[in-house]
Parts: structure tokens; sequence; C-alpha cells
């Protein structure tokens, strides 16, 4: 009787240890999370491969090269993908009315002049070539990089429609046209994920 009841005390105490001990050990890891999380989340950029796929089919429509350039970020297109309900595409934007004008859609700047503030892109503009209409625009990047949340809207935001757009592999931009790869990089050679580290630490430099 004594036996059991001492392996009872016994037990009943390594339990309210253990329990002492969890508690404050649990309490430490979500101070953590709640410190890296953030410092995760900032080192995440825009930059890099992305692709836009068609709801119905989820094939590839176009690809998209993002890079920093002068404080703001802009996306060009880097890889196209016609589908035969568009008909024929003029190899030119004949329909922009800035200096885009005439340019040849691939490696066209299609977004502009987003400022990055987080996982949040601001004040920027998108084009649609097939009419030349310049939109207002923000984007909103996903915690872990991944996905790409795209709104274009005329005057007011809450006007606008969204789209989500995916992030692609390093090895995606072998498949991506050489001229626009050497145009937009410095270096041809670069993996999109050298280039998003770059750019941080360019910042963080500055």
């Amino acid at each position: 009787m004594v036996v059991r009841w001492l392996l009872w005390f016994v037990n009943g105490w390594r339990s309210q240890v253990a329990m002492q001990w969890t508690k404050p050990v649990v309490a430490v890891l979500v101070v953590l999370f709640a410190a890296i999380a953030p410092a995760v989340a900032a080192d995440q950029t825009v930059a890099g491969l992305w692709q836009k796929v068609d709801d119905t089919t989820g094939k590839s429509v176009i690809w998209f090269l993002f890079f920093e350039k002068d404080g703001s970020y802009q996306g060009v297109a880097a890889k196209l993908f016609p589908r035969p309900e568009d008909g024929p595409m003029s190899p030119t934007c004949t329909v922009c009315r800035d200096d885009r004008k005439n340019a040849p859609i691939l490696g066209l700047p299609i977004i502009r002049d987003m400022k990055r503030a987080g996982l949040k892109y601001e004040n920027g503009n998108i084009l649609d070539p097939r009419d030349g209409h310049v939109y207002s625009a923000m984007m909103t990047l996903s915690p872990d990089g991944q996905s790409l949340t795209v709104r274009g809207y005329l005057g007011f935001e809450f006007l606008g429609r969204n789209e989500v757009w995916y992030r692609l592999p390093d090895t995606a931009l072998k498949q991506v046209d050489p001229v626009v790869v050497g145009k937009y990089l410095k270096d041809p050679v670069i993996t999109t994920s050298a280039l998003r580290r770059q750019q941080i630490s360019g910042k963080s430099a500055n």
C-alpha cells in the first residue's frame, strides 16, 4: 500500500514539475516566433519571376519579372503564352500612349512605381497592353513570399479587381528570353533568390 502511494506521489510530482517547466517553455517559444515572423516577412520582396494563370485551365497566361529600380519596383512581361481566344496579338504595344508606345510586348514594363511598405506595394500603376489604359495599382505579398495579390483600379481602390499571381522557381529563369534577362538583370546568370537577397542587403547597407 505504501509503495503504491509512493508511486502515486512521485508520478504526481513529476507531472507537476513537467507542467511547471512546459508553460514557461511554450511562452518563450511563442515570444520567439512572434519576434522572428516579422523579420522573415521583412526579408521577402517581390523581386523575381511570377506567373499569372488562367482561372479556368490553370495554364500560364504571362510571366512577369519584378526588380527594384531607383527606389521602386516594376514588373515586365518576361514570357508570353498567347491563347486562341485572345486573337492575334501585335508584337509591339501600338496602343500605348506614353514612352512604351510601339515598344515590344515582350520585355514591356507592365507595372511601375510600386513603393514597398513591408509586404505591401503601393502608389504604383499597371498597364493594360490591350488598350493602352494605365490604372492605379497596389500589391500585397503573402508572408511566405509565394503568392502576390495584384489590384488594379480606376479612381477608387474599392472599385478595383484582385488577381493572384504565383512565384516561379529560380530554374524558370532559364526559360525567359535572354534579351529580357540581359536588359533587366545586371548579371544574366543570377538567380531570382539571389536577386532578392541582393536588393535586401543593398537597402540594409544604405
